[in-house]
């Protein structure tokens, strides 16, 4: 059993309370765009982290980090990206290989836009955990938390940070 933090769109923002949010969990993920090695780093030193780059991380963050990680976790296949789309308007990047071999749990972040879709033409779980930052549209920074046990996706969480304009 493996409880996973996940985050998407920090835009260089490290907030102290994902130390709090993230105590039991054994890994966090990041569906990119991270902003800032600072905020990687931070996290690294918490927790073991898997990420990803998204399309506002510079070279440094590139050099870490590939654009797509493919995964076997407690027996549950994941594939995290910065840009996926969402069940029928997945991205022109990854509809082919999703409906090729489709993953068990699609992780994706960049349109700040909490969602947790199950896609019954794929038999997959989509998740967009939001973002988690102070930079964006959003009105509520959001992440989640979940589980993984043997090949089971369960006990998700949304988690509301707080409103941007009083979190600061």
């Amino acid at each position: 059993m493996k409880r996973i933090g996940l985050l998407s769109d920090t835009h260089s923002f490290f907030d102290p309370k994902f130390k709090e949010l993230f105590a039991a969990c054994d890994e966090i993920w990041h569906a990119g765009d991270i902003g800032d090695i600072k905020v990687l780093d931070a996290l690294k030193d918490f927790k073991p982290t898997r990420a990803v780059y998204g399309n506002i991380d510079d070279a440094v963050i590139r050099r870490c980090l590939n654009e797509h990680e493919r995964f076997v976790c407690e027996g549950v296949d994941v594939w995290i990206t910065h840009i996926g789309g969402y069940p029928g308007k997945y991205d022109r990047r990854v509809k082919n290989e999703l409906f090729r071999n489709p993953p068990k749990l699609f992780i994706d972040g960049h349109s700040h836009i909490l969602k947790v879709i199950y896609d019954d033409q794929l038999n997959l779980l989509h998740i967009n955990p939001g973002a988690a930052g102070l930079s964006g549209f959003h009105a509520v920074r959001t992440a989640i938390r979940f589980v993984l046990d043997k090949g089971e996706i369960k006990d998700l969480e949304v988690i509301e940070l707080e409103n941007k304009s009083f979190g600061k």
